[in-house]
């Protein structure tokens, strides 16, 4: 039976501790706030308790130090720089899991700092090292059909390739800005449908009707997309009837 890995982006806003349970209930993976956009040692401890017990995958989910921002806007800063911010954010998240007898099982760039490293190598470089540093035995996960992929790759990283049940994608296979209309797909059904699709190798239909092929052994779901946990459900019971297991990645 074929099988797709569900994470999600945790730990983020303590009004959605809820949520993130629900989530947990639902998910295979979970990507961890830890310190840069959002995310203090409460709510490190929290989740990562509530995945030991849900038998989640625990992931860091490092960003650009961007409290203010929510870790969305690119701050100037230089590869060492990334790389030591980078690096004390896995750190902080790889204790408490220590401590509390597990492990981080991958590592998930966030908001601007992802999408930077797409298009800058100096970036994708720094998490890398981070990484290497940080968390050396766990896969970096990135947007499914990009250069930086190839870039960790190269570096000897393992690494995951993601796909999004919950946005919109353009024809050159980027994610539509959520500055823009449409960015965000809240509908279950249709997030349901694109998951499908991106499990089964049919790729995500585009503006224009293009259709971009994608292959990732992991899809996303946010967290703080209005409707996420029906969202969620909605994905884990379409890919059930579509004869497709949700559980994480062998690798990790």
């Amino acid at each position: 039976m074929k099988s797709i890995d569900l994470n999600c982006d945790l730990g983020e806003r303590e009004e959605l501790a809820g949520i993130d349970a629900a989530l947990l209930e639902i998910v295979s993976s979970a990507n961890i706030a830890c310190g840069g956009h959002a995310g203090d040692h409460r709510s490190m401890l929290r989740t990562v308790k509530l995945c030991i017990e849900r038998r989640v995958a625990i992931g860091a989910h490092p960003s650009y130090p961007d409290i203010a921002g929510f870790g969305r806007h690119e701050i100037p800063m230089s590869g060492p720089e990334i790389e030591r911010t980078v690096t004390e954010q896995i750190g902080r998240l790889r204790k408490i899991a220590e401590d509390a007898g597990a492990r981080i099982t991958h590592i998930k760039p966030h908001g601007a700092l992802y999408n930077t490293a797409m298009q800058r190598e100096e970036v994708a470089f720094a998490i890398a090292r981070a990484a290497g540093t940080a968390a050396p035995d766990a896969p970096l996960v990135g947007l499914a059909g990009f250069a930086m992929l190839d870039l960790w790759r190269g570096m000897g990283r393992r690494v995951l390739a993601e796909a999004f049940a919950d946005r919109a994608y353009e024809a050159d296979g980027s994610l539509r800005s959520r500055t823009k209309d449409g960015a965000l797909i809240g509908d279950p059904s249709a997030a349901a449908r694109q998951a499908v699709r991106i499990a089964s190798g049919q790729g995500v239909e585009c503006p224009g009707g293009a259709t971009w092929p994608i292959d990732a052994p992991t899809i996303c779901i946010h967290s703080d997309t209005p409707g996420s946990v029906a969202i969620a459900a909605a994905v884990r019971n379409a890919l059930a009837e579509a004869g497709i297991t949700v559980r994480a990645p062998a690798s990790v």
